[in-house]
Parts: structure tokens; sequence; C-alpha cells
């Protein structure tokens, strides 16, 4: 593929405090592939792993042809205009779990039961897309304020809290101390550092693991 097929972003040289970088704009190089790219990396490999894996389904599906391809025809459909990444979407854990009534181990066996109501949201997210790409999202917004957006990620979060609870008593401490360091970057740092909160996070929230692993024999 020619490269005069995507566009040539301009780069930008800083991504200082405050600094909002738009679709059509890029990081300097450095700052895009070693910096968020990594970070960017750590938390969609997670997340697309964790999701299916809640479900009952097959990762290593969902990372090569949901995740994988799916992202390099987004890619090539929106011109390379928008460099985003498709991954796995949490809201829909706690409705497969409800309706398969999957108990969390070894495959989901009644993956079909779902599988119609996976359709219908790809169906009805597909419709959306043609009303924004006719009339905008001015009305996305009036009957999603956030306050409605923000209600609905938090709901998600506390659906799947007891999941990130399971395990032994360390396991979990090792959990609240990772939120927390990546709670402490975002508040106490600025500039490249706090847009790199995830992966600064946990580095430290590793080598305290590591540390603790090591001297208690864990």
């Amino acid at each position: 593929m020619s490269d005069s097929y995507f566009p040539r972003w301009p780069a930008q040289p800083d991504a200082g405090e405050g600094r909002v970088v738009a679709p059509d704009e890029r990081l300097a190089w450095p700052q895009m592939i070693a910096a968020m790219g990594v970070q960017h990396v750590v938390a969609m490999f997670g997340s697309t792993v964790l999701a299916p894996l809640l479900m009952g389904f097959d990762p290593n599906l969902c990372i090569f042809f949901m995740s994988g391809i799916g992202t390099l025809l987004f890619f090539v459909l929106v011109g390379g205009r928008v460099p985003s990444y498709l991954g796995s979407s949490f809201a829909f854990i706690g409705l497969v779990i409800a309706v398969t009534g999957y108990g969390g181990h070894g495959p989901n066996m009644n993956i079909p039961v779902a599988l119609g109501g996976i359709i219908a949201c790809g169906v009805a997210y597909a419709i959306i897309g043609l009303i924004v790409a006719v009339v905008g999202t001015k009305w996305i917004e009036t009957l999603m304020p956030p306050v409605v957006t923000g209600a609905i990620v938090c709901v998600i979060g506390l659906n799947l809290a007891p999941i990130a609870v399971k395990g032994s008593s360390f396991e979990s401490w090792m959990a609240l101390v990772t939120v927390l360091c990546v709670g402490a970057v975002a508040v106490f740092t600025r500039g490249m550092a706090q847009r790199l909160l995830i992966l600064i996070g946990l580095a430290i929230a590793y080598v305290i693991y590591a540390v603790l692993t090591n001297g208690m024999g864990v």
C-alpha cells in the first residue's frame, strides 16, 4: 500500500501538560512508539485477554480475529485518520455471565445463548454509527451527558469488582497497591509522566511485588 494512502500527520514535538493531541495529529516518534505505544499495548492486551477469559471465550480467537483483523479493517476503512485499537468490551461481561450461567472456569458451554444478543448489539452499533454519520453526535451528548456515561462506567467497574479480589489476600492487596500506584502517578506527576500513568504505575507496582515476593518467599 502506498504511503500516499494514509494522511501525513504533522509531527508534534512535545506533549506537555494540558496539551491535547487531535485525531489528525501525532506525537513525536520517540513519544509515540517508546512511550505511548508501549503503554497502549500494556493496557489493551490485558483487557483484551481478560474479557474473554471472564466470559469463557477463547482469548486466542478474540485477539487474532476480533481485535487483530477487526483493528486492521477499521484502520483501512477510516483511511488511517483514527489510530484506534479495537479491544474487548467489558460492558458485555456481566450480561454474558448472567444469561449463560458461566461459573468462571473452563470454556463457556452456553455461548449460543448469548450470541444472538451480541449480534443484536452489533447491529444496533452499526445503526447508531450510520445515524451519527448523517446527523452528527449532538443527540448523543444530549441523551448521554457525562453524568450518565460516568455512572455506566462505575456500574461496569462495580460489577467486576468481586472478580478482582478473588484469590489470596496477598493478590488482593497487590491489586489495591497497583491501583494506588496508578492513582498516585496521576495526581502527583505532570507532563509526559502523567500521560504515562498506567505504564509508570504498573512498573512501580511490579517493583513492589518483586521486593515483597523475594523477601517473603512467596
